[in-house]
């Protein structure tokens, strides 16, 4: 059984994400997607509503295990007898980093396979931080969320122009 790993912080989680995911779902036979606690970065979200997030909108989807993690991604590769690191990139920026970081991750777990999703073209400007700061504003955002995600947030107490 083929299992592929997908992280990120996930804050809120996008149709590019989501999107990232169904493509893993075509690869893989299993998909574990860990939502990072990273404390470099300051959330909007806690990261027990951002797991939830993204369990909802996979609820159907019974080879998606949703997981939180505050650990090296290859701690959880190694645990989990995968080699297979899945990345998402919209442009060079996202890929340039997502390089570096593969081979310094690379240095920790020879057996590393890291793969490079490309977004799809109408996806290229959907990024976590467009729907923060559209919330901030005021602004539409329901376009960039799952609609699960749209649901919670809505709960949560943000609106929708």
């Amino acid at each position: 059984m083929r299992k592929g790993v997908f992280a990120g912080t996930f804050d809120p989680f996008t149709v590019g994400h989501e999107d990232t995911v169904k493509k893993c779902l075509a690869l893989f036979d299993e998909v574990k997607v860990l939502v990072a606690e990273n404390t470099g970065k300051r959330c909007l979200f806690p990261l027990e509503e951002r797991v939830e997030m993204v369990r909802a909108t996979f609820a159907g989807e019974p080879r998606v295990e949703v997981l939180p993690w505050g650990g090296a991604i290859v701690d959880y590769l190694k645990r989990e007898g995968t080699p297979f690191y899945v990345r998402g990139v919209r442009n060079v920026t996202d890929f340039a980093y997502e390089n570096d970081d593969f081979y310094a991750s690379r240095k920790l777990f020879q057996g590393m396979i890291e793969i490079y999703i490309p977004a799809e073209q109408e996806l290229l400007h959907v990024s976590s931080t467009l729907v923060k700061n559209s919330m901030a504003f005021g602004k539409p955002y329901r376009a960039y969320v799952p609609e699960a995600v749209y649901q919670m947030i809505q709960k949560r107490g943000k609106t929708d122009v």
